[in-house]
Protein backbone atom coordinates (compact mmCIF):
# COMPACT_ATOMS: atom_id res chain seq x y z
CA UNK A 1 0.00 0.00 0.00
CA UNK A 2 1.78 3.48 -0.68
CA UNK A 3 -0.12 6.08 0.76
CA UNK A 4 0.22 9.75 -0.41
CA UNK A 5 -0.76 12.67 1.96
CA UNK A 6 -1.39 16.33 1.05
CA UNK A 7 0.32 18.64 3.77
CA UNK A 8 -0.61 22.28 2.69
CA UNK A 9 -2.55 25.02 4.55
CA UNK A 10 -5.92 23.89 4.50
CA UNK A 11 -7.88 26.68 3.08
CA UNK A 12 -11.45 25.01 3.06
CA UNK A 13 -10.19 23.00 -0.11
CA UNK A 14 -8.25 25.74 -2.13
CA UNK A 15 -8.66 23.76 -5.36
CA UNK A 16 -5.81 24.80 -8.27
CA UNK A 17 -8.80 25.43 -10.85
CA UNK A 18 -8.90 27.91 -13.91
CA UNK A 19 -9.34 31.82 -13.24
CA UNK A 20 -13.39 31.06 -15.25
CA UNK A 21 -13.84 28.88 -12.08
CA UNK A 22 -16.36 26.40 -11.33
CA UNK A 23 -17.94 25.55 -14.87
CA UNK A 24 -13.99 24.77 -16.16
CA UNK A 25 -13.42 22.49 -13.35
CA UNK A 26 -16.86 20.35 -14.03
CA UNK A 27 -15.97 20.45 -17.69
CA UNK A 28 -12.32 18.88 -16.96
CA UNK A 29 -13.39 16.73 -14.42
CA UNK A 30 -15.80 14.99 -16.47
CA UNK A 31 -13.63 14.66 -19.28
CA UNK A 32 -11.06 12.59 -17.18
CA UNK A 33 -13.74 10.74 -15.64
CA UNK A 34 -15.11 9.44 -19.02
CA UNK A 35 -11.68 8.65 -20.57
CA UNK A 36 -11.04 6.32 -17.72
CA UNK A 37 -15.05 5.27 -17.23
CA UNK A 38 -14.02 3.96 -21.14
CA UNK A 39 -10.48 2.63 -19.96
CA UNK A 40 -12.07 0.77 -16.73
CA UNK A 41 -15.73 0.64 -16.94
CA UNK A 42 -16.12 -2.11 -14.48
CA UNK A 43 -14.22 0.05 -11.79
CA UNK A 44 -16.68 2.93 -12.08
CA UNK A 45 -20.41 3.11 -11.60
CA UNK A 46 -20.94 6.08 -14.21
CA UNK A 47 -19.37 7.50 -17.34
CA UNK A 48 -20.11 11.41 -15.65
CA UNK A 49 -19.31 12.41 -12.25
CA UNK A 50 -22.30 12.49 -9.61
CA UNK A 51 -24.66 15.59 -9.84
CA UNK A 52 -24.76 18.48 -7.02
CA UNK A 53 -28.22 17.10 -6.24
CA UNK A 54 -27.04 13.48 -5.18
CA UNK A 55 -24.35 15.08 -3.49
CA UNK A 56 -26.10 17.57 -1.46
CA UNK A 57 -28.40 14.89 -1.07
CA UNK A 58 -25.73 12.22 0.46
CA UNK A 59 -24.47 14.89 2.49
CA UNK A 60 -27.44 16.21 3.82
CA UNK A 61 -26.77 12.85 6.07
CA UNK A 62 -23.82 14.16 7.64
CA UNK A 63 -23.80 16.19 11.25
CA UNK A 64 -20.97 18.16 10.21
CA UNK A 65 -19.25 19.36 13.95
CA UNK A 66 -19.07 15.76 14.94
CA UNK A 67 -17.39 14.53 11.59
CA UNK A 68 -14.01 14.81 12.61
CA UNK A 69 -12.79 11.08 10.87
CA UNK A 70 -14.43 10.61 7.55
CA UNK A 71 -13.83 8.11 4.92
CA UNK A 72 -14.42 8.05 1.16
CA UNK A 73 -14.49 4.88 -1.03
CA UNK A 74 -13.54 5.65 -4.68
CA UNK A 75 -13.56 9.34 -4.90
CA UNK A 76 -12.62 9.31 -8.95
CA UNK A 77 -12.27 12.99 -9.56
CA UNK A 78 -13.23 14.63 -6.38
CA UNK A 79 -16.65 15.44 -6.52
CA UNK A 80 -17.96 14.63 -3.01
CA UNK A 81 -14.46 15.13 -2.00
CA UNK A 82 -14.35 18.88 -2.36
CA UNK A 83 -17.64 19.37 -0.83
CA UNK A 84 -16.37 17.29 1.88
CA UNK A 85 -13.66 19.41 2.82
CA UNK A 86 -15.75 22.66 1.97
CA UNK A 87 -17.95 21.43 5.03
CA UNK A 88 -15.33 19.72 7.46
CA UNK A 89 -14.48 21.37 11.02
CA UNK A 90 -10.62 22.67 10.37
CA UNK A 91 -9.48 20.24 12.94
CA UNK A 92 -11.42 17.12 10.85
CA UNK A 93 -9.09 14.53 8.42
CA UNK A 94 -10.83 12.58 5.31
CA UNK A 95 -9.41 10.24 3.66
CA UNK A 96 -9.73 8.77 0.32
CA UNK A 97 -9.41 5.19 -0.78
CA UNK A 98 -9.10 5.21 -4.71
CA UNK A 99 -7.58 2.36 -7.12
CA UNK A 100 -6.98 3.70 -10.07
CA UNK A 101 -3.75 5.31 -10.38
CA UNK A 102 -5.13 8.32 -12.81
CA UNK A 103 -7.59 9.90 -10.71
CA UNK A 104 -5.02 9.40 -7.57
CA UNK A 105 -2.64 11.72 -9.41
CA UNK A 106 -5.11 14.06 -10.15
CA UNK A 107 -6.52 14.31 -6.90
CA UNK A 108 -3.09 15.39 -5.69
CA UNK A 109 -2.63 17.88 -8.25
CA UNK A 110 -5.50 19.49 -7.55
CA UNK A 111 -6.84 19.68 -4.23
CA UNK A 112 -4.44 20.82 -1.94
CA UNK A 113 -5.82 20.86 1.55
CA UNK A 114 -3.65 19.63 4.65
CA UNK A 115 -6.83 17.60 6.31
CA UNK A 116 -6.81 15.41 3.12
CA UNK A 117 -4.58 12.03 2.62
CA UNK A 118 -5.37 9.88 -0.76
CA UNK A 119 -4.66 6.04 -0.38
CA UNK A 120 -3.87 4.69 -3.61
CA UNK A 121 -5.66 0.96 -3.00
CA UNK A 122 -8.57 -0.47 -2.48
CA UNK A 123 -11.35 -0.06 0.30
CA UNK A 124 -10.40 -2.88 2.10
CA UNK A 125 -7.21 -0.81 3.43
CA UNK A 126 -9.29 1.45 5.42
CA UNK A 127 -9.11 -1.29 8.51
CA UNK A 128 -5.42 -0.58 8.18
CA UNK A 129 -5.11 2.74 7.73
CA UNK A 130 -7.47 3.58 10.45
CA UNK A 131 -5.55 0.87 12.91
CA UNK A 132 -2.54 2.87 12.74
CA UNK A 133 -3.88 5.97 13.19
CA UNK A 134 -5.51 4.68 16.29
CA UNK A 135 -9.32 6.35 14.92
CA UNK A 136 -12.69 5.49 14.25
CA UNK A 137 -14.42 6.78 11.36
CA UNK A 138 -17.71 8.95 12.43
CA UNK A 139 -18.70 8.62 8.54
CA UNK A 140 -18.00 6.26 5.70
CA UNK A 141 -19.18 7.33 1.89
CA UNK A 142 -18.60 5.08 -0.68
CA UNK A 143 -20.31 5.17 -4.31
CA UNK A 144 -18.00 2.11 -5.44
CA UNK A 145 -20.00 -0.04 -7.72
CA UNK A 146 -21.08 -2.66 -5.40
CA UNK A 147 -22.91 -4.36 -8.26
CA UNK A 148 -19.51 -5.43 -10.46
CA UNK A 149 -18.33 -6.85 -6.92
CA UNK A 150 -18.06 -10.76 -6.12
CA UNK A 151 -20.70 -11.41 -3.17
CA UNK A 152 -18.05 -12.33 -0.55
CA UNK A 153 -15.99 -8.94 -1.54
CA UNK A 154 -19.11 -6.93 -1.64
CA UNK A 155 -19.96 -8.40 1.87
CA UNK A 156 -16.32 -8.50 3.05
CA UNK A 157 -16.16 -4.62 2.60
CA UNK A 158 -19.37 -3.69 4.57
CA UNK A 159 -18.59 -5.12 7.36
CA UNK A 160 -15.08 -4.21 7.25
CA UNK A 161 -16.75 -0.56 7.06
CA UNK A 162 -19.18 -1.61 9.93
CA UNK A 163 -16.55 -2.36 12.43
CA UNK A 164 -14.40 0.68 11.77
CA UNK A 165 -17.38 3.60 12.11
CA UNK A 166 -17.70 4.28 16.03
CA UNK A 167 -20.67 3.44 17.57
CA UNK A 168 -23.58 5.62 15.93
CA UNK A 169 -21.40 6.03 12.78
CA UNK A 170 -22.98 5.88 9.43
CA UNK A 171 -22.06 4.28 6.27
CA UNK A 172 -23.40 6.75 3.35
CA UNK A 173 -24.02 4.66 0.29
CA UNK A 174 -25.47 5.77 -3.15
CA UNK A 175 -25.70 3.41 -5.94
CA UNK A 176 -27.51 2.17 -9.26
CA UNK A 177 -28.72 -1.11 -8.13
CA UNK A 178 -29.98 -2.64 -4.82
CA UNK A 179 -27.28 -5.50 -5.33
CA UNK A 180 -25.59 -4.13 -2.28
CA UNK A 181 -28.93 -3.29 0.26
CA UNK A 182 -29.32 -6.93 1.90
CA UNK A 183 -25.97 -6.59 3.11
CA UNK A 184 -26.28 -3.03 4.54
CA UNK A 185 -29.34 -4.31 6.06
CA UNK A 186 -28.25 -7.77 7.42
CA UNK A 187 -25.08 -5.55 9.01
CA UNK A 188 -26.30 -2.39 9.90
CA UNK A 189 -29.23 -1.09 13.37
CA UNK A 190 -30.58 0.53 10.36
CA UNK A 191 -31.16 1.23 6.67
CA UNK A 192 -32.93 4.52 5.74
CA UNK A 193 -33.50 4.17 1.91
CA UNK A 194 -33.85 7.48 -0.69
CA UNK A 195 -33.51 7.94 -4.50
CA UNK A 196 -32.15 10.74 -6.18
CA UNK A 197 -33.66 11.43 -9.66
CA UNK A 198 -31.79 13.96 -10.91
CA UNK A 199 -28.33 12.31 -11.55
CA UNK A 200 -27.42 10.62 -14.24
CA UNK A 201 -27.85 7.33 -13.84
CA UNK A 202 -31.05 8.30 -11.29
CA UNK A 203 -29.03 7.09 -8.00
CA UNK A 204 -30.52 5.20 -4.93
CA UNK A 205 -29.00 6.49 -1.60
CA UNK A 206 -28.60 4.30 1.82
CA UNK A 207 -28.30 6.21 5.12
CA UNK A 208 -27.26 3.24 7.71
CA UNK A 209 -26.40 3.54 10.91
CA UNK A 210 -23.99 1.60 13.19
CA UNK A 211 -25.50 0.64 16.61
Amino acid sequence: MRSHAVSRSPVQSSLNVPVNGAASRRGRDAMVFALNFFKHPWMIGSFIPSSPFLVRRVLAHVDWPAAETVIEYGPGVGTFTREILRNLPSHGSLIVFETNRDFVRFLERTIHDSRLRVIHGSAEKARETLGQMNRAADYAISGIPFRHFPRRLRTSIVKMTHDVLRPGGRFLVYQFSRSVLPVLESTFHSVHREFEPLNIMPAKVYACRRR
